[in-house]
């Protein structure tokens, strides 16, 4: 079983070029299903309709809706993979049925409290001009945080206004990144960043005091102190810049299109849920301000 999923792995990674998260949860969940079939001393080759019904079963009694589903997923995949490679006729899972998730609407800030978010940092500080910077820089380009703390100095082109990244599935695209931005990032760059160095190297553009990379959890916890210091009630993370850069480029009139090509979504069905949203504050501002609701 295991050498059969080390293939399945090496699969996804080399040949669909899947991003390591995603990898990760395959893995997840495979374990889970490994450990199914040792305990009920199945080989995986053998596995019938019947057994994947009785592990699904098993998973609906201890996991989320949200956690079956992705379950349902990779073991679909996970025995496709096996016919296709010629270990089985037929996959015991092919008439299993992915079930449809509700979307939920992203939370978004405000203008007003993303302007507050943004006037948080303290600039006469390198950490602050790195935090500062980082801030600007995420809500310019709508960058996903493992985005934006993998940067290097070299993914940006200050000149032309644009910063080169690489997401998921492993595809590149530029993003331009605005003139505050911009304005940000070199500021930090000519007095945040070096200092932060001190007599080290490194290739990344975001750096923690003992000039490593800053990690996704760390940034987390920055954006967490500034949301605080703002007066910002509703929790927010790094995601949330995001959500409010696709939500405020579609309400100020920016094509679907082109908010989709920002955010690297590889499908556009999931850039339409913020129309979504903007429909759900035009309601809003409808109930709230109009004289006959």
């Amino acid at each position: 079983m295991n050498n059969l999923v080390d293939q399945f792995m090496d699969y996804l990674k080399v040949e669909r070029g899947l991003a390591h998260n995603t990898v990760s949860a395959y893995g997840t969940d495979l374990v889970r299903l490994t450990g199914f079939l040792q305990k009920k001393q199945i080989s995986p080759l053998d596995v019938s309709q019947d057994h994947i019904v009785e592990y699904l079963t098993s998973l609906r009694e201890r996991l989320s809706h949200r956690s079956v589903a992705r379950n349902i997923s990779s073991t679909k995949q996970f025995f496709r993979f096996l016919v296709s490679e010629g270990y089985m006729k037929v996959s015991p899972a092919r008439l299993l049925e992915t079930p449809r998730l509700a979307r939920h609407l992203p939370e978004f800030l405000s203008l007003e409290q993303v302007d507050l978010l943004l006037r948080q940092p303290d600039a006469s500080t390198p950490a602050g001009k790195r935090d500062r910077a980082m801030l600007e820089l995420l809500y310019a380009t709508g960058l996903r945080v493992s985005e934006l703390v993998g940067l290097r100095a070299v993914d940006l082109n200050l000149e032309s206004g644009f910063v080169r990244t690489v997401g998921k599935g492993a595809k590149e695209r530029l993003v331009p990144m605005g003139e505050k931005a911009r304005v940000a990032v070199k500021e930090y760059l000519q007095e945040g960043r070096m200092r932060l160095l001190k007599d080290r190297t490194s290739p990344h553009l975001f750096l923690n005091f003992r000039g490593g990379s800053l990690t996704r959890q760390g940034f987390w916890k920055i954006i967490k102190k500034y949301a605080k210091a703002a007066g910002v009630k509703k929790t927010i993370t790094p995601h949330s810049l995001r959500h409010s850069f696709a939500s405020h480029l579609l309400e100020a009139g920016a094509d679907l299109r082109s908010v989709q090509v920002m955010l690297g979504h590889s499908d556009i069905s999931t850039t339409q849920i913020y129309t979504h949203v903007s429909r759900e504050r035009l309601r809003a501002l409808h109930e709230s301000c109009h004289p006959r609701p």
